[in-house]
């Protein structure tokens, strides 16, 4: 069963000769420990996409089912209770907490869910340890490089044990050598790990890494290729024109 999928998903902002369909009846699926990056120009409906994949907005019809079940039929609460048990995030600016330490800041999401502060602790080490910081878990973000933050920021997002993880841009505030790294951190995460990844990128290197490449413009998916590596993933952007 997928993970993740999207019937006729569209969502219009404003009305009448203001309106703008931000999203136009998508279709998409993602499969158990699948990596599929979403790429498109500005404004074509990625980080739209995400955010009701995520259930952060609500679109205006059409569905998203995750783990089989339909989020539009959750309550408020079910809704927050899914994105902290299933759902992890991934930001392009990282959004850690300055004063908190590496390990505290991906204990949060248990934290929050009221777990002990003890396993919360122990569970985000572990996850730092995978990420390769377990030697930086009582720095401060500002104590570490970009690079690190947003491993940091990988371990909070995996710290519950989601099945999904959504990431808008996860390497667009890096240098290069710091989102080949995150880039091959996700693709780890995914076939390792087992973990569904939804990735919106501008980055052909970045996008280079996933399993499929879902290209959108005006709102719709055009194109929907299965990849394999660099060169095949330059075959792709070439057909649609974004290269």
């Amino acid at each position: 069963m997928a993970i993740v999928e999207t019937k006729g998903l569209t969502k219009v902002y404003g009305t009448g000769e203001t309106a703008v369909t931000a999203l136009d009846a998508v279709d998409l699926s993602l499969d158990p420990g699948e990596f599929v990056a979403v790429m498109g120009p500005s404004g074509c409906g990625k980080s739209t996409l995400l955010n009701l994949v995520g259930g952060l907005d609500t679109p205006t019809s059409g569905t998203v089912t995750i783990d089989g079940r339909e989020i539009s039929q959750l309550s408020d609460d079910e809704i927050t209770r899914l994105r902290r048990e299933r759902i992890g995030f991934v930001f392009q600016f990282f959004n850690l907490i300055p004063v908190l330490s590496a390990v505290e800041n991906a204990a949060l999401p248990l934290i929050l869910d009221r777990g002990g502060s003890a396993r919360a602790a122990a569970k985000a080490e572990e996850w730092l340890e995978r990420v390769g910081l377990e030697d930086r878990r009582a720095n401060r973000p500002d104590q570490l490089s970009g690079g690190q933050q947003q491993r940091v920021a990988v371990a909070r997002a995996l710290v519950t044990e989601p099945a999904l993880v959504l990431a808008d841009e996860p390497t667009g505030n890096l240098d290069s050598k710091s989102s080949e790294e995150i880039a091959t951190l996700l693709r780890q995460v995914s076939s390792e790990w087992g973990r569904a990844i939804l990735m919106v990128t501008h980055d052909p290197r970045i996008a280079a890494h996933a399993d499929r490449i879902v290209f959108m413009r005006d709102g719709r998916i055009v194109d929907d290729t299965k990849i394999a590596g660099a060169e095949s993933a330059r075959d792709a952007m070439e057909r649609v024109g974004l290269l």
